[in-house]
């Protein structure tokens, strides 16, 4: 090979390397200032009276967003109980007999209802939920989400268990195992870094969902642990604090959204850390 040949290829791979750099920088500065500009005005919110006290009245200086951090906790909480089994149920069957009419229904399905914006899932959730309680609840707000965290989960247990190894079930199958205790024991367990992953990928999707909540949960001003009753949560209270015409209730707003932040940070964070040290062990 020639020298001038070698010359050329170098090039283009340095070339080839500075372009993806400076894609990557591109993509990467715009998430720095965001998160830059977050920090300064968040911080200077921030104390022990925001994260420890209710909001004040409306002129009073001071107050805090307590009732939010605990509602989206519990609004949250409530949506991963009731819709993340279906959503790990719906991905065991439709990995496991995917060649079934009901499978192809599902994966359809699933895949409409995952573009569906989530305005009209609130909306939705209004209709069926809201309108025959005759009332908004933390209840029909933790529906909404869960409709939303569903299919994520599903596709992301449909994708985990189609890549453990056809082998480790006839392996399991050939011990005289029955099919779905091959399931529960060997190939779920196997798949279940994939699973969490995709059940904190849900929960870091809906935690900052504003639009379901005005229709479903609606806020609270005060704490409330009723989850049959009105409930806020901290995209509301951003979203109501950001358009308020006071400078108090904009701090709020910021400090607010710092905590959001923070809080979606740590569950991937302490996520990350345990399965490094369960795959360590």
């Amino acid at each position: 090979m020639s020298d001038v040949l070698i010359k050329k290829r170098i090039l283009k791979d340095h070339l080839a390397k500075l372009i993806i750099l400076a894609i990557s920088i591109i993509v990467v500065v715009p998430l720095v200032l965001i998160l830059g500009y977050l920090i300064i005005n968040g911080l200077a919110s921030i104390n022990l009276d925001f994260i420890t006290n209710i909001p004040k009245p409306v002129g009073e200086t001071g107050g805090g967003i307590l009732n939010a951090i605990l509602g989206s906790g519990i609004i949250i909480l409530t949506a991963l109980i009731l819709f993340v089994p279906l959503g790990i149920g719906g991905g065991i069957y439709v990995s496991e007999f995917s060649d079934t009419l009901l499978s192809r229904i599902l994966r359809l399905s699933i895949d409409v209802l995952q573009g569906t914006p989530s305005i009209v899932i609130g909306i939705f959730t209004w209709v069926i939920c809201v309108v025959p309680m005759g009332r908004f609840s933390a209840l029909s707000g933790s529906l909404a989400l869960g409709v939303m965290v569903l299919p994520i989960v599903l596709k992301s247990t449909e994708e985990t268990l189609k890549l453990i190894p056809m082998e480790l079930r006839e392996a399991a199958t050939a011990l005289g195992v029955p099919y779905y205790r091959v399931v529960l024991k060997v190939v779920v367990p196997a798949g279940l870094k994939g699973i969490a992953s995709g059940v904190l990928l849900g929960t870091t999707r809906i935690s900052g969902e504003t639009a379901p909540l005005l229709f479903t949960a609606f806020g609270n001003p005060y704490m409330s642990f009723n989850i049959l009753k009105p409930m806020s949560s901290l995209p509301l209270v951003i979203y109501v604090y950001a358009t308020s015409p006071y400078d108090e209730w904009h701090k709020l707003a910021w400090g607010a959204s710092l905590i959001l932040i923070l809080l979606v940070f740590g569950i991937n964070m302490a996520a990350r850390i345990f399965f490094s040290r369960r795959d360590g062990r």
